[in-house]
């Protein structure tokens, strides 16, 4: 049945869905960008069949939309240290990025610098391009001014941050906002943060949304959380499980806390929470190696 369904839709698609025109040499069909499901010879076609086609072209829209974002990501958006090839920690305090060449570092690797330079006696440099480190808070500034005028989306970000912490936000929008049409998932996640809280630009909820989505489909896992989060304040429950489901298997603390007061509460099947938990361990145990733990241990110390 289906396979003789999938036909049927194939046919469909070649006429136009209004006039019923076939597609020959002459005559190029062009398929509806939101749905993806009907084709037009022309625009005038295209409008006369809309009060048709409106309904089945908005729940299709929405479940191609929502196969995109509630497909796992392979990694996520942290990545993995150019250094030592392992993939990062969530946690931001566990990496530098360095300004020279806007190259975000694990603890370990940057300890592992820090020691050689300090054994040998070293003039300070980057551990991954040996850049001389900037000798004051000008020069380091300058130096990702430079990465950004080489249309660097990590850079713009950076910038983008520091400008917010000054609180110069319409500068901080202006960054951000280009790093995210080069397609930065942290760009998108920031810029989510902007339209929530109004800075630099107007509180605008549906836009905050778009970036948060758009964030977490590039393996953001915090965004991830956080829609999680508004899908549960709005009563939709299914969706906030798939999306803390996610982020958690990215090796995210707090979806994984939320998702334990979900199992409590009957939400989430235990094979669904084994099978978690599973992947969250993985993840977690992936970005740990001999050289980071030598590093948070000497932080500690300190």
């Amino acid at each position: 049945m289906s396979t003789n369904s999938e036909e049927e839709a194939d046919d469909m698609m070649m006429y136009c869905a209004s006039c019923g025109t076939a597609e020959v040499d002459d005559i190029k069909l062009k398929t509806c960008t939101a749905c993806k499901s009907a084709r037009y010879c022309s625009v005038k076609c295209q409008k006369e069949h809309r009060p048709q086609h409106k309904r089945a072209c908005k729940k299709r829209a929405a479940e191609l939309h929502d196969e995109i974002l509630f497909k796992q990501p392979e990694s996520s958006y942290e990545g993995d240290c150019p250094i030592c090839c392992l993939p990062m920690s969530l946690d931001k305090t566990k990496s530098t990025m360095m300004a020279c060449c806007s190259k975000v570092i694990c603890d370990g690797c940057y300890h592992s610098n820090v020691v050689r330079i300090t054994r040998g006696s070293l003039e300070p440099t980057c551990p991954f391009c040996r850049h001389p480190a900037p000798t004051s808070e000008e020069e380091n500034e300058e130096n990702i001014m430079k990465r950004v005028e080489l249309n660097d989306p990590a850079a713009m970000v950076q910038m983008s941050l520091r400008r917010y912490e000054a609180g110069d936000y319409d500068s901080a929008f202006k960054f951000v906002k280009k790093s995210a049409e080069l397609g930065d998932a942290g760009a998108h996640y920031h810029l989510s943060c902007l339209f929530g809280e109004g800075k630099g630009v107007e509180n605008d909820r549906k836009k905050e949304v778009y970036h948060l989505e758009q964030a977490a489909i590039g393996g953001h896992a915090i965004a991830r959380h956080n829609l999680g989060c508004k899908e549960k304040k709005n009563g939709r429950m299914d969706r906030a499980i798939k999306h803390m489901i996610i982020a958690a298997k990215l090796g995210c603390d707090s979806s994984l806390d939320a998702l334990k007061d979900g199992f409590r509460g009957g939400m989430l099947s235990k094979e669904d929470f084994a099978a978690t938990l599973r992947a969250h361990q993985a993840a977690v145990d992936a970005t740990k190696s001999p050289q980071r733990e030598e590093a948070e241990n000497a932080r500690i110390e300190r």
